[in-house]
């Protein structure tokens, strides 16, 4: 299978992946993904993949590429319908879908397009991995680990671990551990490499005990304490958000807010939004979505990466998240900021009509 690099869009063989095959989804994480608030729009009578397969390779033979009918193909299927796609459309046609997309497709869209193919677990191996290979690692590369760490179900976590493994012949602990350097190697390696219970669990008395362990910590400037990285990569989510708000009635801020007193590096950012991830990851992705359009120019792999991985999960909340936080609306700013192929690619994950 063909190994897409996000950045210089280069690609390289790599091993046979087997993402696909391996990864079938949990009925945890089935119900993570159904019960959620995404704004993927699937039509109540779907072709079968044969079908939609017929009509993609027409797409692509055709005089010049017809790029509606891929965008109106895959941009309403959901994970399994597009595994079976694939699947189908390499038994058919003895061609990876992949390819045959990066081959018809250029720019943002191409990649666009290639990111909402490839299996969940599997793209997020690879964003991954490219983070990890790129020459830069400051918070913009890396807080991609943190998002598949904190902002996703743990079976997902672990699926994009196997992936990973099966892509790149290493895992993703080894590549973090020889690439990362400290202090931010011991809190992404910690996060990356939990499995958390995905229960609704809690216990009061530890979230209040926790909070006081966390403010010792922040209080000291030692955020790297094994203990700190300890609580908040075992512990569930739901036992999590118990501890930050037992630490913000004890303390009268939020834990984020503190944090700003460690200082302002990456460490503290990384922190910042690994906790945020995991409290309200609706507000994260806002926050990932406005930086990416507002401004001088557009940070396209953050603004594809963001909507492209939410997609199925909580974009209606993350629409509600940023007209609260930037008093504007997200589609809008969106549609402003995008164009063509690209546009109505992004436009159809956030449920319009293209």
């Amino acid at each position: 299978m063909s190994s897409f690099s996000f950045k210089s869009l280069s690609w390289r063989k790599s091993k046979s992946s087997k993402s696909d095959s391996a990864h079938s989804f949990s009925s945890e994480e089935q119900r993570f993904r159904t019960e959620n608030m995404g704004t993927l729009r699937v039509p109540e009578t779907v072709p079968s993949p044969a079908e939609d397969c017929d009509r993609l390779k027409k797409a692509f033979d055709g005089w010049g590429t017809d790029e509606k009918a891929l965008i109106r193909i895959l941009g309403q299927r959901n994970a399994a319908q597009r595994k079976a796609i694939r699947e189908t459309y390499l038994e058919l046609y003895n061609e990876s879908l992949i390819d045959r997309i990066h081959a018809e497709l250029s720019g943002d869209f191409r990649k666009a397009a290639i990111l909402w193919a490839y299996d969940p677990a599997e793209r997020d191996a690879r964003l991954a991995n490219e983070a990890l290979r790129s020459y830069k690692k400051g918070v913009r590369e890396l807080q991609v680990l943190v998002e598949i760490a904190c902002a996703t179900s743990p079976h997902h976590l672990m699926a994009v671990r196997q992936a990973y493994c099966s892509l790149f012949d290493c895992s993703l602990e080894e590549d973090i551990f020889s690439t990362i350097p400290m202090p931010l190697r011991k809190l992404l390696v910690g996060v990356v490499s939990s499995f958390r219970h995905d229960k609704v669990v809690v216990d009061s008395i530890v979230a209040d005990s926790e909070a006081d362990l966390l403010h010792e910590a922040i209080k000291a400037k030692q955020l790297n304490r094994s203990g700190v990285i300890w609580i908040l990569s075992t512990r569930n989510f739901f036992q999590l958000r118990a501890t930050f708000a037992s630490y913000k009635q004890k303390y009268g801020n939020s834990i984020d807010q503190d944090i700003v007193k460690c200082g302002t590096g990456d460490l503290e950012s990384l922190f910042k939004m690994a906790i945020l991830c995991i409290d309200t990851p609706e507000k994260h992705f806002a926050k990932v979505i406005n930086k990416a359009i507002v401004g001088l120019g557009t940070d396209e792999d953050s603004l594809t990466r963001a909507i492209v991985s939410r997609a199925e999960i909580d974009t209606m909340k993350i629409r509600e998240a940023y007209s609260n936080m930037f008093k504007g609306q997200l589609d809008d700013d969106v549609i402003g900021d995008t164009s063509g192929d690209y546009k109505d690619m992004l436009m159809i994950l956030l449920g319009a009509n293209v």
